[in-house]
């Protein structure tokens, strides 16, 4: 099979296009034949190997230990292990797999879910990761209410674009923060207000403040908080080559408790039941993943390339085959 592979840390250079042997499922698992697969910071992340820490906590110290990259998944049930009932082949899925960027993957049962007839391939592909970091943000570590007031720094990403949608849907004031090339589709995501960064500085009190990937200092941040608010720090590219974003999100923490407002820092992991409610909201038409543009497998390089650009206006996918 066809697939996106890399013996070796660094740049989108490093991503080859090659020929290998397709994967087999195991006990409790399910061959998935990929029809498109989701580009996110971990992508990244995996592909240069930083921050260091993800190396060391098991990724593969000196070579990425899994060499296929690609996460967040969208296909056809192609075939499945043993133990598996929940979904059988030819179902059309999504969710998270090891690999997705080929044209077959390997999941766990449990980290897929049915695709809604409504949704196609590539938007499916844009949910997993990016839509489940955001309802974790703003349902779990926000706790976020009906009538809040949320502020999205990073609106316009993947995650960002799906937290103003989120917000919306949990019945919060949503005010979004992205340049000024992207302030019209933070609008048609729902936001209530949009600030452009590169004109107007960040004032006002929120309940609470999600900052996407950022590096703002956390005094900053903090005086955006109303009394009892919450601050939540998604990633982080701060260019730490040893702890990335992590630092910043273990200093809010270890802050937290010694200063008014809740600091919080999350680590999202893509569960069942959070895809099942993703699930819903995409069949009803409540959130609809802001994909702008699909590269073909062959280029995912430039998907890699065009993520990182800071260009980006919501999600980029790999569309693998028909």
């Amino acid at each position: 099979m066809k697939a996106i592979v890399q013996d070796r840390y660094g740049n989108s250079d490093v991503l080859r296009y090659a020929e290998i042997d397709r994967p087999t499922a195991g006990p409790g698992e399910v061959l998935v034949r990929v029809r498109a697969a989701g580009v996110d910071r971990g992508v990244w992340h995996l592909m240069t190997g930083l921050p260091y820490l993800a190396r060391v906590v098991g990724f593969g110290v000196r070579r990425p230990k899994v060499p296929i990259r690609g996460m967040d998944v969208a296909g056809v049930v192609e075939s499945v292990g043993a133990g598996v009932t929940a979904v059988r082949p030819g179902d059309e899925v999504f969710g998270v797999c090891t690999g997705a960027f080929a044209e077959y993957a390997r999941a766990r049962a449990d980290r897929l879910v049915p695709k809604p007839a409504n949704v196609t391939f590539e938007q499916a592909a844009a949910v997993p990761g990016s839509a489940a970091t955001a309802l974790h943000a703003l349902r779990d570590a926000g706790r976020v209410r009906a009538g809040a007031r949320v502020l999205v720094i990073g609106a316009a990403g993947g995650v960002g674009s799906f937290a103003v949608q989120l917000g919306k849907l949990f019945g919060a004031h949503v005010t979004g923060v992205c340049r000024t090339s992207k302030a019209d589709l933070v609008r048609t995501l729902g936001a209530d207000e949009v600030i452009d960064h590169t004109t107007a500085e960040l004032t006002g009190r929120y309940d609470l403040v999600l900052d996407i990937a950022g590096n703002r200092p956390l005094r900053s941040l903090r005086r955006l908080l109303a009394p009892g608010g919450t601050l939540v720090l998604i990633g982080g590219e701060d260019n730490g080559r040893l702890l990335g974003g992590v630092d910043r999100s273990l200093r809010a923490i270890l802050l937290s408790p010694l200063v008014r407002g809740r600091l919080r820092g999350i680590v999202s992991i893509t569960r069942e039941a959070d895809l099942r409610q993703l699930a819903g909201w995409l069949e009803s038409g409540e959130l609809v993943p802001a994909v702008e543009r699909s590269y073909p497998l062959a280029e995912a390089a430039a998907a890699v390339d065009h993520l990182t650009s800071g260009a980006i206006r919501g999600k980029v996918v790999v569309a693998v085959g028909g």
